[in-house]
């Protein structure tokens, strides 16, 4: 006859033997061995009272020999419980511990134990930080494939296998040691490459010290709030905007104050400067998100000499703007004039693709020195490899002449989603939206209610944004759709527009009188 342990488990409840000690262990597999199994039990049983705090465990021979295992895994499960601090062990034996969420009986070991009644924490206070609450929910995080999403590129038209055959060739040249920590401003081959490329196609004065390297433009964003302001500083932003600058700003506990967009961009009155006068502003010059407004020469300069009499950083976001599809590039404001304060910040999502989340910001040549500790505490290298293979990308020319495919392409894109608009949107509206970038804006009368049309438009099958959707302070100019032509193919902007004439037409007979 097996010997059993002097200590015995009941279910206070039923008064039948519990099935710590008497039950088997299962055969062991798919990696749920029996010291694994052992485990488990035993901390189950530490944990909801059945083992109290201040008790013995049984002899490891013993208990071995009850379940039929062998010692050594007995001794191992009670050695990895001794590890994580649930027993203690002594020449007398080993002991449960006392734990802050396990019930302390204080019992004699050889007694009969009845399962004490489960504690009922008190419920802790489950809120987050305050400047949590203040961010909105976006409808982001949608398929890419949608049509008429915007912000996504063409992504079936990718080199993929060039991009591939460059991954494949640098982590087979590399060195072992890239596999350790980077430099973290990043590799510096692909910011000596971003210094030419941004030199010779946006006219950026910089050099590769002033580039850091980011997971991309949201990272950037929020590094400039922790770089460069402190809480409870003023911050102005486009309105309506690119929606994750408001959402970098109010995280880094900055007064957000909308600035209005019209035709010539961002348009600060001079009254602003003296009542709100900014640490931080947020402009998209070159293509205004969402309304497509280029900054005119004018309001530039005049903007640089306010922000330096103020003591205030531009934030220069200059996401989509290498694809210009008439005329010259629009020149990036921050090699319009010498020391400007300006820090320039890029993304390769567009130019590439999303998921390679690489960005990068251009810091004032004033600033490196400084900033020079915070961004080695701030920040570590990594994704060492696909940077690496970004600088080869960009060195080699596949990155200019992918770019100059993709002007092409969106180009046409864009020429053949004016014309659907002008041919099937029967509804009066406005096409706004410039002559560049992977998006055009449609006003629309304001008994169209662009977010009720923006949902029936998900439903079937679409992905427009609704114009008030950017708009801090929406007023009746903000409303209508942001289309997306970037990764929808031309031949499908007629059958679209057609079937977004008709959800206006269900949307506007369902309100009512």
């Amino acid at each position: 006859m097996v010997k059993r342990s002097n200590i015995r488990l009941f279910d206070g409840a039923m008064d039948t033997p519990a099935p710590l000690l008497d039950s088997p262990l299962s055969p062991p597999q798919d990696g749920n061995t029996l010291q694994r199994q052992l485990l488990r039990r035993l901390k189950a049983s530490i944990l909801d009272g059945r083992l109290p705090a201040g008790s013995r465990l049984p002899a490891s021979r013993a208990l071995a020999e009850q379940l039929g295992i062998s010692r050594n895994t007995v001794l191992l499960a009670y050695s990895q419980l001794t590890a994580e601090g649930y027993v203690r062990a002594d020449r007398q034996g080993t002991w449960v511990a006392f734990l802050p969420m396990a019930p302390a009986t204080g019992i004699n070991p050889a007694a009969r134990i009845s399962l004490p009644k489960p504690i009922s924490p008190a419920p802790m206070d489950a809120s987050a930080a305050q400047r949590v609450s203040r961010l909105i929910a976006s409808p982001r995080h949608i398929e890419a494939a949608v049509a008429l999403r915007p912000g996504t590129p063409a992504l079936s038209h990718f080199p993929l296998g060039a991009w591939r055959r460059t991954l494949d060739r640098t982590l087979r040249d590399m060195p072992i040691s890239t596999l350790g920590y980077g430099d973290p401003a990043g590799e510096p081959a692909l910011r000596d490459a971003i210094a030419r490329h941004l030199g010779l196609s946006r006219g950026v004065r910089c050099h590769a010290e002033q580039i850091l390297i980011t997971e991309g433009a949201q990272e950037a964003l929020s590094l400039c709030v922790r770089l460069l302001s402190n809480p409870g500083d003023i911050a102005w932003m486009e309105d309506p905007g690119y929606r994750g600058v408001k959402a970098a700003l109010q995280a880094g506990d900055l007064q957000v104050i909308p600035v209005r967009v019209d035709d010539e961009g961002l348009a600060a009155p001079a009254t602003l400067w003296h009542t709100h006068a900014p640490r931080m502003i947020y402009t998209s010059p070159s293509h205004q998100y969402p309304t497509g407004a280029v900054l005119s020469a004018a309001r530039r300069l005049d903007l640089l000499e306010r922000a330096r009499r103020n003591n205030a950083w531009i934030i220069e976001d200059d996401y989509d703007s290498e694809f210009r599809h008439q005329g010259d590039p629009i020149p990036a404001m921050q090699g319009l004039a010498d020391n400007a304060p300006v820090v320039y910040i890029g993304t390769f999502s567009k130019t590439m693709f999303p998921a390679l989340r690489i960005g990068f910001l251009v810091l004032p040549e004033g600033l490196t020195g400084s900033l020079h500790t915070a961004v080695h505490e701030l920040l570590r290298g990594g994704h060492r490899h696909e940077q690496l293979a970004l600088a080869e990308f960009m060195e080699s020319g596949q990155f200019a002449r992918h770019l100059g495919r993709m002007r092409r392409l969106y180009r046409d894109r864009q020429s053949a989603l004016r014309s659907a608009l002008a041919r099937h949107l029967s509804v009066s509206h406005e096409v706004l939206g410039g002559q560049g970038g992977l998006h055009l804006t449609v006003r629309l009368p304001p008994e169209i209610q662009d977010r009720q049309l923006a949902a029936a438009a998900r439903q079937a099958g679409m992905a427009p944004s609704a114009l008030s959707a950017f708009a801090l302070q929406p007023t009746a100019e903000d409303n209508g759709l942001v289309l997306g032509y970037g990764n929808t193919s031309a031949d499908l902007f007629e059958p679209l527009i057609k079937r977004l004439t008709m959800l206006i037409a269900q949307t506007t007979a369902r309100r009512p009188a």
